[in-house]
């Protein structure tokens, strides 16, 4: 059975409701930017635990994220339909690991964890056109968030 991206299937099933990021996928600009935005509260809380659990958390994220991704795409028969921000969640925790909490460290990483997204360099683009399913949708936002903490702890450092 397939379903359609209309938003009263996505907000009612459990998996198209994580998957689309509680609803911020289901934006008709930017729909990434706007998941991206909502992860944002999410992340600032998380920031405040040891670093141990907040890898903890990072690694349940995106260890879900590729089942919840993988499924949502799969019911809605889509490569990585633009609605599932679950990616950009992790993403976004991704980029702020071992960073000390702030609303500006928060705006950082945000402005270059969205550049990795959008402009996707390699190795990030051949990720993204290469995989599929879960682990597709999932590991080129990984990746940006990767480059995104690798820069943004840079920027802390010698700015």
């Amino acid at each position: 059975m397939r379903f359609s991206a209309e938003p009263k299937i996505i907000l009612r099933d459990p998996v198209h409701f994580l998957a689309f990021g509680f609803g911020s996928g289901l934006s008709p600009k930017a729909p990434g930017t706007m998941g991206t935005l909502v992860a944002l509260p999410f992340v600032f809380l998380l920031l405040h635990m040891s670093l141990w659990a907040y890898l903890c958390s990072v690694l349940m994220l995106s260890t879900l994220g590729i089942y919840i991704c993988g499924e949502s795409a799969r019911r809605l028969n889509s490569h990585d339909h633009p609605g599932i921000v679950w990616d950009e969640f992790a993403g976004m925790a991704i980029t702020m690991i071992a960073v000390t909490p702030s609303w500006l460290n928060l705006l950082m990483g945000f402005i270059l964890f969205r550049c990795f997204d959008i402009f996707k360099p390699w190795p990030i683009r051949e990720v993204d056109h290469r995989l599929s399913g879960g682990l597709g949708i999932m590991l080129d936002d990984m990746l940006a968030g990767m480059a995104s903490c690798f820069l943004l702890h840079g920027l802390i450092r010698f700015v």
